[in-house]
């Protein structure tokens, strides 16, 4: 194919890769766990929001990021009334409201049951849930947008069967949305609008039976299409490969614990992290000849890929390299006495980047 060729293919109206819209999610998701700031996780909301707006389809997990949302929303409720009602954790001076306080035994110090409830420790809480928010719009934004039933044709073969068991699991939020929202419109159709706790008894029950059986029919599906097939592999070789797997997924939790730490463990953390995924991508290889699959036409991976997801990449390297300068700035909860919090040039540049796939893909 000529040059020219290739460049309208890659720009021609088609769907993303899967694996682009993750690696973008994660990006974002990385700059969201960097950062308490929450003018920064605000505009990350809003970047997962405008790509989600200008970019979902009209599948059924789409609507995924809606309930994502939700979710993040009320965690975030629930976190500034267990702040304000229960559990202190932040000295303040300036008090809000004073609530009738409950006396607790010796045994529970650090927990109160009412009393003052300062500035300083509401916004520390709402800077967390705001933090808890983001990452869950990213999450539900990469759910919303990447086809879990091509994600599963990238996983690799040594991971096959635990890569349907995590498509399955991805799948079942949006799925549960929809069956939901199909039973409240049967109710309602027949005079008896879901309300109250037996309302949501009455659309939970068909959900979960429509969920089971629907779980049976794809399983029986798989099974006779030869999901789960494996080939012929030596015995030492089958427990070689998962021992390198294992040896792997270890050094890199091992790594990722060196990195955060701080003080001299990231300086051994980086090798530590490259060795190990080599380790695990052997091992991972290895294993793959037991899993005898063809693609059929398999996912492209072409310049609209490369830019989203180095758009998710420029936003997480953006806010991290920000945090590790302006400490201060980028996390402000907890700070004694209160600071305005800002929204620094580069953090604000370094995350816009991130809504360019709205227009690139």
């Amino acid at each position: 194919m000529s040059i020219s060729g290739r460049v309208q293919q890659a720009w021609e109206p088609r769907l993303l890769h899967p694996v682009a819209w993750w690696v973008w999610a994660l990006g974002l998701m990385t700059a969201a766990t960097r950062t308490t700031n929450p003018f920064v996780l605000l505009l990350i909301i809003a970047v997962a929001a405008l790509v989600v707006a200008s970019r979902r389809t009209a599948s059924p997990w789409s609507r995924s990021f809606v309930a994502f949302l939700g979710l993040g929303a009320m965690l975030l409720v629930v976190r500034l009334a267990f702040t304000a009602l229960v559990l202190d954790t932040v000295p303040g001076t300036t008090v809000l409201v004073t609530l009738p306080e409950i006396g607790l035994p010796e045994t529970l110090a650090g927990i109160r049951l009412g009393g003052p409830v300062t500035a300083e420790s509401m916004l520390f809480a709402l800077y967390q849930g705001l933090q808890l928010l983001a990452v869950l719009a990213a999450a539900g934004a990469a759910n919303a947008l990447a086809d879990p039933r091509r994600l599963l044709k990238t996983v690799p073969g040594a991971l096959y069967e635990a890569g349907v068991a995590l498509v399955v699991a991805l799948t079942y939020m949006p799925r549960l949305v929809e069956d939901a929202g199909r039973v409240r419109k049967a109710q309602r159709l027949r005079g008896r609008p879901p309300r109250g706790v037996r309302g949501v008894a009455r659309t939970a029950v068909p959900v979960l039976e429509g969920g089971l059986a629907s779980s049976i029919d794809l399983a029986a599906a798989m099974d006779s299409r030869g999901f789960a097939r494996t080939g012929d592999q030596p015995v030492r070789w089958r427990r070689a490969s998962a021992a390198l797997v294992l040896i792997g997924l270890v050094g890199v939790l091992i790594a990722l614990f060196a990195l955060l730490g701080g003080g001299l463990l990231p300086v051994a953390g980086l090798p530590l992290l490259a060795v190990s995924v080599v380790v695990a991508l052997g091992g991972s290889l290895m294993a793959g000849r037991r899993s005898r699959r063809t693609r059929y036409r398999p996912d492209l991976w072409l310049a609209p890929e490369w830019l989203t997801s180095a758009a998710g990449i420029t936003a997480a390297v953006g806010v991290a390299v920000a945090a590790a300068d302006m400490p201060s700035v980028l996390n402000p909860a907890g700070l004694i006495p209160l600071v305005a919090p800002s929204l620094p040039l580069p953090v604000l540049l370094a995350v816009l980047v991130a809504a360019s796939p709205a227009w690139l893909t």
